[in-house]
């Protein structure tokens, strides 16, 4: 159960967020309503995302299906259906799992993934399609999820060929050391890659608490924020 008061701090704080990003936009000669505030809600209880949607909030972000998925659960069972975007890297035999209740999946890397998925899709029983973002690797480095840029566009195609994925876009984390604007600006080439085989992916995932004006200013479409709404995480210890 939500208090009173930390109910009062997520609306002040999601309105401070909002007009932050709203600012942003502005600077970049941008509509605020071009981006989408994802909340991430990862550590956080299923509580704080409830308050979150009953207070207008309807994208949240979870990074491993083991907290994401009751936490979905819970938010269902109290009637409450927000938009789930899954962020995280994702193992094929959690495909089943996070396509139950996850619309977008913002860490597509690798054609067995895309498979996985598009099979866990069919069998689920919400009967849509889930929306799948590629996940790049900006520097090469595949330890930490995404695909090089070279193999983008026949991922892009796989993904393009599956019947139950949706081909919406592009995502990233910028590289540790690099300038964020240089990332960024990166990734809108890979997003021009992806739009050869699909126009209509227009996404781009990027930015977080600490770069999303960089972000925004590059074109990013879709940011992934949590402690500006949410306080500092809690220890995963």
């Amino acid at each position: 159960m939500t208090t009173q008061s930390r109910r009062i701090q997520l609306q002040d704080n999601l309105t401070r967020t909002r007009e932050a990003i709203a600012a942003a936009c502005s600077a970049a000669g941008r509509s605020p309503d071009s981006v989408r505030l994802i909340v991430v809600t990862k550590t956080f209880p299923a509580a704080d995302a409830a308050a979150l949607v009953e207070l207008g909030q309807a994208d949240l972000g979870e990074n491993r299906d083991q907290d994401a998925a009751p936490k979905a659960a819970d938010l269902a069972a109290r009637g409450l259906d927000p938009v789930w975007h899954f962020v995280g890297q994702l193992q094929r035999n959690k495909a089943r799992s996070v396509a139950s209740y996850a619309r977008w999946v913002h860490s597509v890397d690798r054609a067995r993934l895309v498979d996985a998925l598009d099979g866990a899709v069919k069998t689920s029983a919400h009967g849509r399609n889930v929306n799948a973002l590629i996940q790049v690797s900006l520097d090469g480095d595949v330890s930490r999820g995404g695909t090089p840029i070279a193999e983008i566009e026949a991922l892009a195609e796989r993904i393009a060929a599956a019947p139950f994925l949706d081909l919406k876009g592009v995502m990233a984390v910028a590289p540790l050391g690099w300038e964020p604007a240089k990332a960024f600006a990166l990734l809108n080439e890979c997003s021009e890659t992806v739009r050869r085989t699909e126009p209509a992916a227009v996404e781009i995932s990027a930015g977080m608490s600490a770069d999303y004006r960089a972000a925004i200013s590059a074109g990013a479409t879709m940011v992934r924020l949590g402690r500006n709404v949410l306080g500092e995480r809690e220890s995963m210890a």
